[in-house]
């Protein structure tokens, strides 16, 4: 399969030949191979395939019915008698703009980048080994790589601009979905969804999008939410994630010696002080806003620079406002470190400047390079893709075209809580189960909190969703004590 799509169409002689291309990868052979993994002392054979599957569903169809993209899945299933209508997975990471290679290669797979468990960057050369904790023990596994994503491609600049928006995504994927149960016959077994950090915002929608194709969805799970924009995205007018984040502030703080006295002692001791002081204090406070007395403002200024280890002269500098752009550059400022967003144990160098530009995030860094070096070993070695076409692991262009209105929305924040909320009503078997982060200042813990109690619906179906949480980052799964406690917790969940 050396046929991958290369640069997005920017004009009729483009869209030609980007058409070109996806009929191209949609027509020819699947890749396979096979392989064996074993867990528990269990030997699991299985076979891996991987095929460009079209988009020509709801709002897909080109002029005479040509799909209008080619997406990448790339699967494993069980060989032998106990495989028939076995659980299937379909998984995907966010961005959006990103490639699968994080659940795929991290948690999930049958392989698994090896990464240091402190959120440090390994040395070259990197390693790639067989998962004992891959979740193919449970399900078989699809893994998806979204339109403009790995080597997935669309079929021309209209069906560009269709699917990097958050209600063409999830079309194009239940489309996808679709076309993987029919080819492999699998309609008869359970069917599941992972999605991670904005993989979680389309894995919400999805959810409720698949009730409407009549799949009998199983379970949702999510990894380092981000259901409801609201809830992270700092801007004017918009006082929620200040105080959604303080708590994640605190435990990141105490991590890094920041905190003193009590508050010093544990990382439960942070968050717990923290989280009362949002529900007590905080939150009105900043719904207060000007209408502070000088006496509270300077008692609530206080606390959060005692929860943070930031100087209350910036505290209040910052109107009692500390952004995670903020807590990056000024938290460690004294040592003249900045603090990781995706993983904030790990930190790195200021410029010597001190300046408080946003050039890389320490947290990431430390992983990309070995993730993208060992996917590219991966699907050129043993799943036979070689190819010397770039693959688009974390696409900045895809990021940056998005649009984040849904279908009928003129402004405001994405959220798909209402979808999830609903799917969850409409069938009374879904389960969904929930993982984060302590140290994900991306997605954190905390925020997560916040949106899964705005799901609309009552107790008792609410009661089918679990939280579970994590001594790691936005992937916590490259903390090996969290990998294992991630796959237990499946299990249970599972069960």
């Amino acid at each position: 399969m050396a046929d991958t799509p290369t640069d997005k169409p920017e004009s009729k002689d483009a869209d030609k030949k980007a058409r070109e291309r996806v009929e191209r990868l949609v027509a020819q052979a699947a890749a396979e191979s096979t392989g064996s993994l074993t867990i528990g002392g269990r030997r699991l054979d299985y076979k891996t395939h991987v095929a460009f599957l079209p988009v020509a569903g709801e709002g897909f169809e080109g002029a005479f019915g040509e799909p209008q993209a080619a997406v990448m899945t790339t699967s494993y299933q069980l060989v032998g008698a106990e495989a028939r209508n076995r659980p299937v997975c379909f998984a995907f990471n966010g961005g959006p703009g990103s490639a699968s290679v994080w659940l795929h290669l991290g948690a999930l797979g049958p392989k698994r980048v090896v990464v240091p468990d402190d959120a440090s960057a390994p040395r070259a050369p990197f390693v790639l080994e067989d998962n004992p904790h891959s979740w193919f023990e449970h399900f078989d596994l699809v893994f998806i790589d979204p339109p403009h994503t790995g080597w997935s491609t669309t079929a021309s600049e209209a069906a560009r601009k269709k699917v990097l928006s958050v209600d063409g995504d999830v079309k194009a994927l239940v489309e996808v979905m679709r076309v993987w149960l029919a080819r492999h016959q699998r309609w008869l077994s359970p069917l599941y969804i992972a999605g991670e950090s904005y993989g979680t915002t389309r894995g919400a929608a999805i959810a409720d999008k698949l009730l409407d194709l009549g799949a009998g969805l199983s379970g949702v799970i999510l990894v380092s939410c981000a259901m409801d924009l609201q809830s992270l995205d700092f801007m004017a007018a918009n006082d929620l994630p200040y105080a959604l984040f303080l708590p994640a502030f605190a435990n990141v703080s105490q991590y890094h010696g920041l905190l003193k006295g009590k508050l010093a002692e544990s990382s439960a001791a942070a968050r717990a002080a923290a989280e009362a002081f949002v529900d007590e204090d905080y939150a009105s406070a900043l719904l207060a806003g000007a209408r502070l007395t000088s006496q509270r403002r300077a008692k609530v200024a206080q606390r959060i620079a005692e929860l943070t280890g930031l100087p209350r002269a910036l505290v209040e500098e910052k109107n009692l406002r500390i952004s995670d752009q903020t807590y990056f550059f000024d938290a460690m400022r004294e040592q003249g470190r900045i603090v990781g967003r995706l993983d904030a144990r790990g930190t790195g160098p200021m410029a010597a400047s001190r300046t408080r530009t946003w050039e890389f995030d320490p947290g990431i860094d430390a992983i990309v390079g070995p993730y993208t070096s060992a996917a590219m070993a991966y699907f050129g070695g043993t799943l036979g893709m070689a190819t010397d076409v770039r693959y688009e692991v974390l696409s900045g262009e895809a990021h940056k075209a998005w649009s984040w209105l849904r279908e009928g929305q003129s402004s405001g924040f994405t959220s798909t809580t209402p979808d999830l909320a609903r799917a969850l009503r409409r069938n009374p078997h879904l389960k969904v189960f929930v993982a984060s982060g302590r140290y994900d200042l991306g997605t954190p813990y905390s925020a997560s909190d916040w949106s899964l109690a705005q799901l609309d619906a009552p107790a008792e179906v609410l009661a089918r969703v679990t939280h579970r949480y994590y001594d790691a980052g936005h992937m916590m799964y490259t903390r090996s004590a969290d990998l294992v406690q991630l796959k237990q917790d499946l299990a249970s969940w599972i069960g």
